[in-house]
C-alpha cells in the first residue's frame, strides 16, 4: 500500500463508464492519463445487468499502484424496459460483491423517454427497495422533460426517495437541476455530483448550485465518455478530465484546489465506504 504525499492532490471520479467499447482500444492509456492527472479513485457506473458484471470485473481485475476502482450495479432508466417484469436474482448476488460500493445508476429520465415513464417509475421503486436490502447508497440519474411541467423527474424522484428512510444515502449524479432541486436532495441527506457541464460558460444555474451546495456534500465526476468539460468539447470524455470540474468548482467557491479536492475525497469515503479501496 502506498500513501499520498501531503502536498499531492488526490482526485476521485465518482461516476464513469470505462466498460464501454469506446475505451477498449486504448484502455491502459486512459488509466495512465487519469493517474497522471491526479485521479486516485474512480467509481465505475453500470447501466444494466451486462455492464454491472463488466464494471465489477474491471474493479476486481485491474490492479494498479496509482489508481483504485470500485463499481456499482443497477439499471439505468433508459434500460428500465429490460426488467419491467422484476429485478433478476443475479442483481441480488452482485450487490453483495466486495467491489460494489453503490446501486446504480438508477432514476428517471423524462428528457429522452427511452422507456415509458410508468415503467421507469416502477423500476426505480424496485431498485430503491433493492438498495435498502443491500444497505448500499444509490447513484441517481435524473433529467426533466424539456417543459418541466410535463415531467418533473427531480420532484418525483425526491418524493420516492423520501418514502424510503432506510436507504443508505446516495448521490444525484451529473446534477442538472437548480438550487431548489439541490436543496431537496440535500434535505434528504444526499450528495450532489457535478460533471463537465458545470464548466460550460452558459451553465449559470449549475454555477449557482455548485457554489451553494455545502462543501461536505459535493462530489465530482466525468460521466465519461459523455459530457467533456469546456476545453475538451467535441472529444471523448475520460477520467483525467475530471480535474477541470474540480478546478471550476474551486474557482466558483473561492477556495484552493487542494482544499476542495481534499473535501471531495473525504465525501467519497463517507458516502461509499471505500477506505478499503486504498492504494
Amino acid at each position: 500500500m502506498t500513501h499520498a504525499k501531503n502536498d499531492e492532490i488526490r482526485l476521485f471520479d465518482s461516476h464513469c463508464h470505462l466498460d464501454m467499447e469506446v475505451f477498449r482500444d486504448n484502455f491502459d492509456d486512459v488509466l495512465t492519463r487519469a493517474a497522471e492527472a491526479g485521479v486516485r479513485r474512480a467509481l465505475l457506473a453500470a447501466c444494466d445487468l451486462r455492464s454491472s458484471v463488466k464494471v465489477i470485473n474491471i474493479a476486481r481485475e485491474v490492479k494498479r499502484p496509482d489508481i483504485a476502482f470500485f463499481a456499482s450495479a443497477g439499471v439505468h432508466p433508459h434500460e428500465a424496459n429490460s426488467i419491467r417484469g422484476g429485478l433478476p436474482h443475479e442483481f441480488e448476488k452482485l450487490a453483495a460483491d466486495r467491489e460494489v460500493a453503490a446501486i446504480g445508476e438508477i432514476g428517471l429520465d423524462y428528457f429522452y423517454d427511452n422507456s415509458p415513464r410508468d415503467v421507469q417509475r416502477a423500476v426505480f421503486e424496485t431498485q430503491l427497495e433493492w438498495a435498502e436490502r443491500a444497505k448500499k447508497p444509490i447513484l441517481v440519474h435524473l433529467r426533466n422533460d424539456p417543459v418541466r411541467d410535463a415531467g418533473d423527474a427531480y420532484g418525483e424522484a425526491m418524493a420516492a426517495i423520501a418514502n424510503h428512510p432506510k436507504l443508505s444515502g446516495g448521490v444525484i449524479h451529473c446534477f442538472s437541476g437548480n438550487i431548489d432541486d439541490a436543496r431537496r436532495a440535500l434535505d434528504l441527506g444526499f450528495y450532489i455530483s457535478f460533471a463537465g457541464p458545470v464548466t460550460y460558460p452558459k451553465s449559470s444555474e449549475l454555477h449557482e448550485a455548485a457554489a451553494y451546495v455545502p462543501i461536505d456534500r459535493i462530489l465530482c465526476e466525468t460521466d465519461s465518455p459523455y459530457l467533456p468539460p469546456q476545453r475538451m468539447r467535441g472529444r471523448r470524455n475520460e477520467p483525467a478530465f475530471v480535474r477541470d470540474v474540480y478546478e471550476k468548482i474551486a474557482q466558483l467557491r473561492g477556495v484552493s484546489l487542494n482544499k476542495f479536492a481534499a473535501s471531495v475525497w473525504k465525501n467519497g469515503e463517507k458516502l461509499f465506504g471505500v477506505s478499503g479501496f486504498d492504494l
